[in-house]
């Protein structure tokens, strides 16, 4: 587990209240290009997830927040790229992974709207197929079911894969 998620998840164990707005924050993060080749924090949601089901956090909300904040991560990337276009490829950090930025145009290409639904659940094309989507000027629409219809599958999964290690742990180890 990296460093910086020890805290985090200590402070959400102590802290049950910000467990939603926490998971709301990271998985934005997670879903944000740029950030989320910096930040990978799918390990903290299922380390959250863990938690669900041996203490007071509420996996209802915590879903909401983490679906919402994954889908509003992908909408402000594919603003970026449709907003400023393949001059994109010649800002930082992009200009530095040339080789996630060609694996995610071939992606789109081929795959389309649906590649926004797949891209979600691949850590490297999370971070860019939604910035390519906006730069390949993909219908906003069709854009936008696919990946709140992704976000909310995605932040399920990482949560309740959480929640079933906890679980199968208890029924191995007794607890």
């Amino acid at each position: 587990m990296d460093e910086w998620m020890r805290p985090v998840i200590d402070f959400v164990r102590d802290h049950h209240v910000w467990a939603a707005p926490i998971v709301f924050v990271l998985a934005f993060g997670e879903s944000l290009a740029f950030i989320s080749l910096f930040v990978p924090a799918w390990g903290a949601l299922v380390a959250i997830g863990m938690m669900v089901s041996v203490s007071e956090i509420s996996f209802w909300p915590v879903w909401l927040a983490g679906a919402i904040g994954a889908g509003l991560g992908d909408w402000v990337s594919y603003w970026v790229g449709h907003r400023f276009k393949h001059n994109i490829y010649d800002m930082w950090p992009l200009y530095k992974y040339p080789h996630l930025v060609k694996q995610a145009e071939k992606f789109v290409s081929y795959w389309g709207v649906v590649g926004i639904f797949i891209g979600r659940f691949s850590g490297p094309l999370r971070a860019t197929v939604p910035l390519v989507a906006g730069i390949f000027e993909m219908p906003y629409l069709k854009f936008q079911l696919a990946n709140f219809s992704s976000a909310f599958v995605w932040s399920a999964m990482l949560l309740l894969f959480g929640d079933s290690i906890t679980k199968i742990g208890s029924l191995i180890w007794g607890g």
